[in-house]
């Protein structure tokens, strides 16, 4: 992503450096998603203005929608038309035309080349991807003093923060909006 120096009214822009096969990713790697355009009024591009980019959107809502437009790619607009089609043609067939899969399928094995190559583990299973906690590392009895004491501070902080639910909620507990002034 690259921000401009007028974020967050303009919008940033995506970019896959790896190579993509995808109808809503250019062949140069570059996201067509709706919150991504200005926000700007232009009729011919079958936009809503309420689905172009916003000051309120964020990294985290820019990734959330990017991730659904690979899950659920956007036929009607195309960036890449080639794929698109394809793509139509998989679907349409019940996954029986393989000529989408199969250059996924390729993508998907250089991707795993080129990690393999740098040195990178790529989890591949459900198993791989959940986080395992790891162990707290010894401490001795002076650290042991300093870190009780630091951790019930936190903990106090956090009681503080913490909404009904146990989530933090930036220690205002009415989050609502609709405070009165």
């Amino acid at each position: 992503m690259k921000f401009p120096q007028d974020y967050p009214y303009s919008p940033p822009t995506f970019k896959f450096l790896t190579k993509m096969w995808h109808p809503n990713v250019y062949e140069n790697g570059d996201v067509c998603i709706s919150i991504l355009h200005p926000p700007v009024d232009d009729p011919q591009s079958g936009e809503l203005p309420s689905e172009r980019w916003n000051p309120t959107q964020n990294v985290r809502t820019i990734l959330l929608s990017v991730i659904s437009l690979l899950s659920e790619p956007n036929t009607f607009s195309p960036a890449n038309v080639d794929a698109s089609v394809m793509y139509r043609r998989w679907r349409d067939s019940r996954a029986k035309d393989k000529e989408y899969e199969n250059i996924i399928r390729m993508r998907v094995l250089a991707t795993q080349a080129d990690a393999d190559r740098d040195g990178v583990k790529v989890p591949t299973t459900l198993a791989e991807y959940c986080v395992k906690p790891r162990a707290p590392p010894p401490r001795d009895s002076t650290s042991d003093l300093l870190y009780d004491d630091f951790c019930d501070d936190l903990d106090e902080e956090e009681d503080d923060d913490d909404n009904e639910d146990g989530y933090y909620d930036g220690g205002d507990n009415n989050d609502s909006g609709n405070e009165e002034s």
